[in-house]
């Protein structure tokens, strides 16, 4: 199969999708596919990289001048050449190839939620909103997608407005052989790392400063946690360094509390932090998908998340869930709630921990990156032939007229 991946500039922000590209790359490539990367260069972008004007560069190099680059190399592809969105963001480019074979991978449909006014924790400037719109125009004209949940599926249909002739859920593979550390050699790498330990382990956070992995939202519970426990096991946020709100709350706090930040762990450290973190926190405001969710239950570890989709699609039967915390909440009662179903989980004994462990094993099975890879690949080649026929079938008829 010759695959063609459209994928975002490496120049910009965004490194997930770019690592997402190359993940796919690899795979296709060790099955003995053909595939190319196909992302715009920076031009502009490199003669104006600095202040506001570097957007509006980018922007150029996206959107005029790879286009037009696009156009040109169209005419010497295969005819059998799939074309492969890595993400509904490309959406400005799928035009260029809404009549050849093609799919849309499809991660989450935030920014488009959030400029459409349906998430009022995140407003959106009228360039932002324009750009959204910009977006969906392009990747409204697809006609094959692959999302990573059913909420993101669900929210191409609503807010996407997408009339596709396949719409399939291919979950996430893990990236990373998450599994149970023992003790003995996950304490000299948390010990190495900085990571405060006690005999009852301590609680971990992960995740970035957007909005909806509500942070804030966790300094809350734990603040509730410590007020209720006067022995409070530490909070350990593998997180950027906090905001000035977030260091307001931690002042905040009981004298007992002790809230650690940290960056740039690698998967090893992360898999010992999870395998003897007593219970993960993760009140998500909302997600794509929610990795951090299936890291934490293939290493065992309890975890306390939102009771929304895709959190709840990717935890399971197996994560305690909490209401989503919104601005309109009293705070204080839904931090004392969530606190006291987390003081729950820490309070497991051993057996019952252990049973939790193997039942989010059997939980965490359908997020197999071999499984992933192959049900991508089992899509593509049905949009393939649907394609080759449905010429076939047109050129019959041309024949006959």
């Amino acid at each position: 199969m010759h695959i063609i991946l459209f994928s975002h500039p490496l120049y910009m922000q965004s490194q997930s999708m770019p690592r997402f590209s190359k993940m796919l790359e690899q795979a296709y490539l060790e099955r003995g596919h053909k595939v190319k990367i196909w992302s715009p260069k920076p031009h502009f972008f490199k003669i104006f990289s600095y202040g506001k004007i570097s957007k509006w560069a980018g922007y150029v190099d996206q959107f005029i001048l790879f286009p037009f680059w696009v156009r040109g190399q169209l005419k010497h592809q295969p005819a059998d050449t799939l074309y492969v969105f890595a993400d509904q963001a490309l959406g400005p480019w799928v035009p260029l190839v809404k009549n050849k074979p093609h799919v849309v991978h499809a991660h989450d449909l935030l920014a488009l939620r959030s400029a459409l006014g349906e998430i009022p924790e995140n407003p959106t400037s009228w360039s932002g909103r324009l750009y959204q719109h910009y977006i969906r125009h392009g990747f409204m004209q697809a006609k094959h997608f692959i999302s990573v949940s059913k909420k993101t599926r669900d929210d191409l249909f609503i807010y996407g407005q997408i009339n596709p002739v396949i719409s399939e859920v291919v979950y996430n593979g893990l990236n990373y052989p998450y599994q149970p550390m023992q003790e003995t050699d996950a304490k000299p790498l948390l010990a190495k790392a900085g990571l405060p330990m006690t005999a009852n382990g301590f609680l971990l956070h992960l995740g970035g400063s957007q909005w909806y992995k509500n942070l804030a939202g966790v300094m809350h519970i734990y603040t509730a946690y410590a007020t209720m426990t006067p022995q409070a096991l530490p909070l350990v946020c593998v997180s950027p360094k906090p905001s000035e709100v977030i260091e307001k709350i931690i002042a905040l706090m009981p004298a007992n509390a002790k809230v650690v930040f940290i960056q740039g762990i690698d998967n090893l450290t992360l898999q010992a932090a999870y395998s003897m973190a007593a219970a993960f926190i993760f009140p998500s405001l909302a997600e794509g998908f929610g990795w951090p969710i299936a890291e934490a239950q293939a290493c065992g570890c309890p975890v306390l998340t939102t009771d929304a989709a895709p959190m709840n699609e990717v935890g399971g039967n197996v994560a305690t869930y909490i209401p989503t915390m919104r601005l309109i909440d009293n705070h204080h009662n839904w931090a004392k709630n969530a606190a006291e179903k987390l003081i729950t989980l820490i309070t497991m004994t051993p057996d019952a921990r252990e049973f939790y462990a193997k039942i989010s094993a059997e939980n965490i099975s359908k997020f197999d990156a071999k499984k992933t890879i192959e049900a991508y690949l089992s899509i593509y080649t049905q949009v393939l032939a649907n394609y080759h026929n449905i010429t076939k079938s047109n050129s019959t008829v041309q024949k006959a007229q």
